[in-house]
Order: structure tokens, then C-alpha cells, then sequence
């Protein structure tokens, strides 16, 4: 399933993955339906991403704050191995995690990386960082299996069974992400030579990628931008179904 967004600086086509179904669906059924038409790119990070799908943005004047419209239903996170912020990857934007722990998506805001091509050494310290952020995310799950356990340790004042707890729920975690590794070789030659974001992988649904466009995403991630990383001028989109 492939999708054409028309802007003013030129078209992309964007081919959506069949492996986040979830995403897929909602998003074509959102075209149909021409929700994105008249919406802007209204958030623009130079060497970053670009954003857009927020339906408050249609009209908007110039100085008002977008970012936060979408419609009445988030979608479930399809977070898969295998899927990654390169360059022109298509991923659902959200909230944060301390509001959003479960990391679901917006039901209509999208983005679309841009960002760097990376070196040996930062790529390892991306690595590591993805080790211990998987780590930490282990952890957390087996602390809320033991969440009862821990509440009555803590009513109890009981702090050295909270501490030896925390220490074998750590032992744990650290033991169960050996097994898992940091970015993988395709990952790594990917963002030492075409560029994307790695510090986002793992963290938002990526659930398609540009095929043909890939200029127009680097003009409009070029523009000038003023508050809240609003495009000056106004990058209007409409967005229809490719015919396959």
C-alpha cells in the first residue's frame, strides 16, 4: 500500500508496511476519508525530522500553537525488530512516556526522520545506550510482576527485603538483556551511510518509508522555521492512495 503526499515543494510517495497493520489501516483509512488534506507540516527540526497530521493545523494563523490535535483514539504501539529510523522512515508520533508508558501512537500525527549520518564511535555509544534502555525496560517489567510484593514491603517499612528485591529483580534484567544486542549490522551500516535517527529506535512506531520524494523531505526539512519549529511559510499537504 503506497500513499502520495502533495506539497508545494514537490511529492512523496510513501510505502506503508504491512508488518504494523494497526498503523497501516488507520492511516489509509484516514486518507480516504481526506483527514490530512489542508494539514500542515507543522513542526520542522533541520537535520532531524519533519511532522505533520495535526488536524488543528488546517488554517491555522500564524503564531498559534500545533502539535496536540488528532483524533478521539490512540493506536496500539507496533514497535517491531527490524523496522528503524533511517532516513525517510515514516513513524507515529505520541506522547511522552511518563504520560504514555505503553507508547501508543497518536491516531493521526506522523513524522518523517531526515536526521545524520553517524561514526563508528557515536554509533557504539548509540549501542550502548539501546542495551541499557532495554535494560532498564526489563527491570520495570519485572518490578510491576512483583508490584503486589512490593507494596507490602513497603507498608511494612520493610527496606532491606525492598533492597534485595531490587537487587535480584537488577541481576535479572541485566542477565536477560545480555542476550539482546545494541543496534544491528544492518542498523549500523544503514546510519553510517544513509543517515536516520538511532536514538529514537525502539521508542515509536515505525510503520513505512519514502520511496520517491526523498528530495522534497530534504527541502522541507531545510526550511526556515520560527516558534515551536513551525515552518515561516506555511507546507500545506494533501495526501491521496497510490494506485498499485
Amino acid at each position: 500500500m503506497k500513499v502520495k503526499i502533495q506539497t508545494m515543494l514537490g511529492d512523496i510517495v510513501v510505502r506503508l508496511y504491512d508488518e504494523t497493520p494497526i498503523h497501516r489501516d488507520n492511516f489509509v483509512k484516514l486518507v480516504k476519508e481526506g483527514y490530512y488534506d489542508g494539514t500542515l507540516f507543522h513542526r520542522v527540526i533541520k537535520d532531524f525530522m519533519i511532522q505533520g497530521g495535526d488536524p488543528d493545523s488546517k488554517g491555522a494563523p500564524a503564531g498559534k500553537m500545533l502539535g496536540v490535535g488528532g483524533p478521539d483514539y490512540t493506536l496500539e504501539a507496533e514497535i517491531k525488530d527490524g523496522l528503524f529510523h533511517k532516513r525517510g522512515a515514516l513513524a507515529a508520533a505520541r506522547q511522552g512516556d511518563e504520560v504514555n508508558p505503553a507508547r501508543r501512537s497518536s491516531g493521526s500525527q506522523f513524522y518523517i526522520v531526515w536526521g545524520q549520518v553517524y561514526n563508528e564511535g557515536q554509533l557504539r555509544q548509540f549501542s550502548k545506550q539501546l542495551k541499557m534502555q532495554r535494560t532498564q525496560e526489563i527491570f520495570n517489567q519485572l518490578a510491576l510482576e512483583h508490584r503486589d510484593e512490593i507494596m507490602q514491603m513497603r507498608r511494612e517499612r520493610n527496606r532491606a527485603g525492598l533492597q534485595e528485591l531490587q537487587d535480584k529483580l537488577a541481576s535479572e534484567a541485566e542477565e536477560k538483556a545480555a542476550e539482546l544486542r545494541g543496534l544491528t549490522e544492518e542498523q549500523l551500516k544503514i546510519y553510517s551511510t544513509v543517515g536516520g535517527t538511532p536514538h529514537l529506535d525502539g521508542q515509536y512506531t515505525v510503520f513505512g518509508e519514502v520511496e520517491d520524494g526523498l528530495d522534497v523531505v530534504e527541502m522541507i526539512q531545510g526550511t526556515a522555521t520560527g516558534r515551536s519549529d513551525r515552518p515561516v511559510d506555511d507546507i500545506e499537504m494533501r495526501v491521496t492512495l497510490v494506485d498499485s
